[in-house]
């Protein structure tokens, strides 16, 4: 029997998902795309994941697009015209429901994320990589630019240092990711499991109604002018304070004990 490409683990309110596609590295099949859509949608709906780990089995997290199947769809009539251009909806809209679920999303990247892989680790919210991981949009290297990778990375490192990326094909380190902000922690190989659980059940650990609306306004107020930035997220801290377990939680603090959350 064929195992899933996507590999689902919970523990304790952390999902944990695994691109199951070692033989080649993770790519983003048509099949894998389908597989991460319908895993993103049954999370969405989740109340009792309060957190998600995204990691690859095998030797890296993801290599990005299947390149196999991209050339076999240049037989059609219009040289895969139509198929390259449905690939990249059903790409992009996997890449944006990250953001749009309720729970954080925490990459952890092992060996390489290239292309689309390096594309769909800065999608996540946070991201973990061990010491000796490296992340690439390197399709320049075969003529092909990363555009829509552009999109997520332009998001999260310098303008300067996404356009030296994507214009050299060159790898960044792991540690050189996190200094230009693509990578949050950085742990030994061996070590990567336990650090990003660690994390995970940091966040896990807190309030979750408070981590989602929070999550929904931190991309909200992202590309919203200043003025605007603040009223909404002022809506959303007013909301916030008149939460029975929020007024616990403040009243907790003030006499230095746990919280009774519901």
């Amino acid at each position: 029997m064929t195992e899933p490409l996507i590999l689902r683990q919970d523990d304790t309110g952390v999902t944990t998902l695994t691109l199951n596609a070692p033989a080649s590295l993770n790519a983003l099949s048509d099949a894998m795309l389908d597989a991460l859509s319908a895993s993103f949608a049954a999370l969405a709906q989740d109340s009792s994941s309060r957190v998600i780990v995204l990691r690859g089995a095998g030797r890296a997290f993801c290599a990005g697009h299947d390149l196999k199947e991209m050339q076999a769809a240049r037989t059609a009539a219009d040289k895969g015209a139509a198929r390259f251009t449905d690939l990249f909806a059903r790409c992009a809209a996997v890449m944006q429901a990250i953001p749009a679920l309720p729970q954080p999303v925490i990459a952890q990247v092992h060996g390489i994320a290239t292309a689309a892989g390096c594309q769909l680790a800065a999608s996540c919210d946070l991201v973990t990589a061990a010491s000796d991981a490296r992340f690439g949009v390197n399709g320049v290297n075969i003529g092909l630019f990363c555009s829509t990778p552009m999109v997520a990375l332009t998001r999260k490192v310098p303008p300067a240092i996404a356009f030296e990326m994507l214009t050299t094909g060159e790898f960044l380190s792991a540690d050189r990711a996190r200094e230009v902000g693509l990578v949050n922690r950085v742990a030994p190989p061996d070590s990567l499991d336990a650090v990003t659980q660690a994390l995970a059940r940091t966040l896990a650990g807190k309030l979750t109604a408070a981590v989602r609306i929070g999550k929904r306004a931190f991309y909200d107020q992202l590309g919203l002018p200043l003025d605007q930035a603040y009223a909404r997220t002022g809506q959303v801290m007013a909301e916030n304070l008149l939460w029975r377990d929020t007024e616990e939680g403040i009243a907790a603090f003030l006499a230095k004990r746990k919280p009774d959350w519901a």
